[in-house]
């Protein structure tokens, strides 16, 4: 096993943390970047239905994003422990077997792009006026899922083994280079809204190379085998029933959307949905320091349970949700107090401004309570415990937040949406500190958890 493993289990907790959140925290900000800049170039360089087109084609992107997730959250779940536990060649013929799902989603991502596009675009609320931006945003992406499901999988695996470092690259790289792209095709190209696209395929292809370089040259803990290739339907199994949280997350993210575009343009209009496609960006870009201190996490936990070594567990729970909390109070800070500033990097129209930072004040009202709940998610996954990280993967989005989308706005317009917010952050927490309450001696008083939690029972 590679040092990047085996430190996992020796390194200090403080130390090792830092050594791999830092990394996955300066990779999904960089990532974040380029989504705030995508869009920038977008409203920028076609206009606010532009912004309209690449919200409601955003979704369908959730989707392949979700299927990603699953498989590489998952796989990064089930291998973690398998390197904790010294099973090296189980790890890597789960390796293999997450090469072949990415190939098969691939495919079906690929067959999307000329049966599927357009009827799954109307049914996700594209008027006439959105649906070309919509398809030439995504239909350069379809025909490329291929590279970006490869790279977005591997990038949970390759931390999975403690290489956060190169994680961190392989994050970096796609998104220097679609910046450097985006107005080249955008602008010099005058290819507009297709131009973000095709730079987006062009720099997940390139990352691609980069990472299968990094396996195929030993630099990995974990080997490509043809014989791994081979798919075992237990082994993708376990991996799915791991990811799955995640891939529910995703999904319920993309329906989410959904509903807030339908519910924007029933009761207001395509103007809206741009206005949201911006805040949108900023709030992902806001989350992604707190999913970076959770990447850091898991794969500690998840090694460590492994070893049984159950203090360490308990020592990197704690001081993740002290590092979260402090991220969220810097997150409420900076949107009650500067919205109109954020708003103006993508526009200069004072309605965009002034609609964009009366939503973004309501929606972050109760970010203080926001990486509790990123943490509780994910640390229930990193575990193998399927079942309650499904639960609270669903809780915001599938249990509140999209039944309040759907129901506020009849009560209080447009403004509505943007209260579905803040409440189902409040009810989300509550839910996910119930659930930890529940479980606090096998978090906190370092017992080993109950058999029908395990990871490797397949039951769940």
């Amino acid at each position: 096993m590679k040092d990047q493993s085996q430190r996992l289990g020796t390194q200090p907790i403080p130390k090792l943390l830092a050594n791999l959140s830092i990394p996955a925290m300066i990779g999904m900000f960089v990532m974040a970047l380029y989504n705030v800049i995508d869009t920038l170039f977008i409203a920028r360089g076609v206009g606010i239905l532009g912004v309209s087109g690449v919200s409601i084609g955003f979704p369908v992107m959730m989707i392949m994003m979700a299927v990603s997730a699953a498989v590489g959250i998952g796989g990064a779940s089930v291998i973690s422990r398998r390197l904790g536990e010294n099973k090296t060649e189980e790890a890597d013929q789960v390796f293999g077997n997450i090469l072949f799902t990415i190939l098969l989603i691939s495919g079906l991502g690929m067959i999307g792009a000329f049966v599927f596009l357009e009827p799954l675009l109307t049914l996700f609320g594209a008027t006439e006026n959105i649906m070309p931006y919509a398809k030439d945003y995504l239909f350069p992406i379809l025909l490329g899922s291929f590279f970006f499901s490869f790279a977005f999988t591997t990038n949970s695996i390759i931390r999975s083994e403690g290489n956060s470092r190169f994680a961190m690259i392989t994050m970096i790289i796609p998104a220097v280079l679609n910046i450097i792209l985006d107005p080249i095709f955008i602008f010099g190209l005058d290819m507009g809204v297709q131009g973000a696209s095709v730079a987006t395929v062009i720099s997940q292809a390139t990352v691609s190379l980069v990472v299968l370089h990094y396996f195929l040259t030993g630099k990995s803990s974990l080997k490509i085998r043809t014989a791994h290739l081979i798919p075992q339907w237990k082994v993708i199994q376990e991996i799915v029933t791991i990811g799955m949280p995640a891939f529910v997350r995703q999904v319920a993210g993309s329906a989410m959307i959904v509903a807030i575009n339908l519910m924007l343009i029933k009761f207001g209009s395509e103007f809206d949905v741009g206005v949201f496609g911006i805040v949108q960006k900023l709030a992902m870009f806001t989350i992604m320091p707190m999913i970076g201190v959770l990447q850091g996490m898991q794969p500690i936990i998840g090694f460590n349970y492994g070893a049984q070594n159950y203090a360490r567990l308990k020592e990197t729970i704690s001081l993740g949700f002290k590092i979260v909390t402090i991220i969220s109070a810097g997150i409420f800070v900076l949107m009650m107090a500067i919205p109109e500033a954020l708003m103006m990097i993508f526009t200069g129209d004072a309605t965009t401004i002034e609609t964009g930072a009366h939503a973004m004040r309501i929606m972050f009202a109760f970010a203080l309570l926001i990486g509790a709940q990123v943490v509780s998610g994910g640390l229930y996954q990193a575990l193998g415990m399927a079942k309650p990280a499904l639960v609270l993967s669903m809780a915001r989005q599938v249990l509140f937040l999209i039944p309040l989308v759907l129901t506020l706005p009849y009560f209080f317009g447009v403004t509505g949406v943007w209260l579905a917010f803040p409440v189902s952050d409040l009810l989300a927490f509550l839910l996910s500190m119930a659930f930890l309450y529940r479980d606090r001696d096998l978090f906190f008083k370092s017992k080993k958890l109950p058999e029908e939690y395990d990871a490797a029972t397949t039951s769940q």
